[in-house]
């Protein structure tokens, strides 16, 4: 009896941590002055393709991006378009010629930040290790992706 519980106990603590090992949450964040109380992912899928224009205030959007290929991007962008963002590269095509830009990028994770923190209706993804008190969380995401290794600010 006391094996068998202390084998459940083993298995179950093994499920725990192979979860927290293959899978990574991405936080969904908006500069504190201007966050909203919370967003689904496929608002947000609409947000990023400019689908979505205008928020629940009456202002107009700002998705924030990273670079094309940092991580973080691709395991954010595979989340909600279910693509990576290289396949997103036409729909941004044929977008442009509509008239239509693709989000803005910046180029690291420390200026995703600034510029939440400073950009009305700005929207962006950090992962919860460089969560401080410039943003709000409005929406998390479970990935598959391990993104340990993106922890780094500068990136």
């Amino acid at each position: 009896m006391i094996l068998q519980t202390i084998v459940r106990f083993l298995i179950f603590l093994g499920v725990l941590y192979s979860q927290s090992l293959w899978s990574d949450e991405i936080l969904v964040v908006m500069g504190q002055a201007y966050a909203i109380e919370k967003i689904s992912v496929k608002q947000l899928a609409n947000i990023y393709r400019r689908k979505t224009i205008i928020n629940p205030t009456g202002e107009r959007w700002n998705p924030i991006n990273l670079s094309s290929n940092d991580p973080l991007r691709i395991a954010f962008a595979q989340k909600i378009f279910q693509q990576p963002p290289d396949v997103m590269e036409a729909y941004w095509n044929t977008q442009y010629f509509q008239g239509i830009m693709p989000p803005y990028s910046v180029n690291s994770v420390e200026a995703m930040l600034r510029v939440l923190e400073t950009t009305p209706s700005a929207i962006g993804y950090i992962l919860p290790c460089h969560l401080d008190g410039r943003v709000t969380v409005v929406l998390k995401l479970t990935v598959s992706d391990d993104l340990a290794g993106s922890c780094d600010p500068q990136q």
